[in-house]
């Protein structure tokens, strides 16, 4: 890929990943409901997320490299909020905050964790997509999904594959 070319799909997978979940928040709060995600898919992409920004913290990698993954883990934790509050599972939040907290240390504590953990990104962020693919099969209803979220995350998943 022609340098000029590169560097522009690096910026706008930046700039998307910077909005990614917008469109899923926007339809939820819309809606009023959360009908249609899973919150065990989005638990797992966070905790994808959260491994790989803690990795490339952890072995000090350029802030470049890594730059979207606080912005997005962002939103999912705002999504999730929202999820478990239009669901009536509010309290829980406050669990799933000490599980990741603890974890988000626990990571580090020896380096083979920390690599082993991210040997597992690929397989959880995958994971977490089949179980809202299962999600939707089972309810035979696609309900707040923003396909617009969908489309992005190919985009900045191919954008991804091809600038790093």
């Amino acid at each position: 890929m022609a340098p000029g070319l590169l560097d522009l799909v690096h910026l706008t997978t930046w700039a998307v990943c910077a909005v990614i979940k917008l469109p899923q928040l926007v339809a939820v709060l819309r809606a009023g409901s959360a009908w249609g995600l899973s919150l065990s898919s989005l638990l797992l992409e966070l905790a994808g997320y959260l491994v790989f920004l803690r990795y490339q913290i952890y072995y000090g990698y350029p802030l470049e490299t890594y730059l979207e993954y606080p912005i997005i883990i962002a939103q999912d934790a705002i999504l999730i909020s929202c999820i478990m509050h239009f669901s009536g599972k509010a309290r829980r939040a406050l669990f799933y905050a000490v599980i990741y907290w603890g974890s988000w240390y626990m990571l580090t504590l020896q380096k083979c964790i920390i690599d082993l953990a991210m040997n597992l990104c690929t397989f959880v962020s995958a994971a977490s997509k089949l179980v809202q693919l299962q999600h939707l099969w089972q309810t035979k209803d696609s309900g707040q999904a923003s396909a617009l979220t969908w489309g992005m995350s190919v985009y900045t998943c191919a954008g991804k594959l091809q600038t790093t």
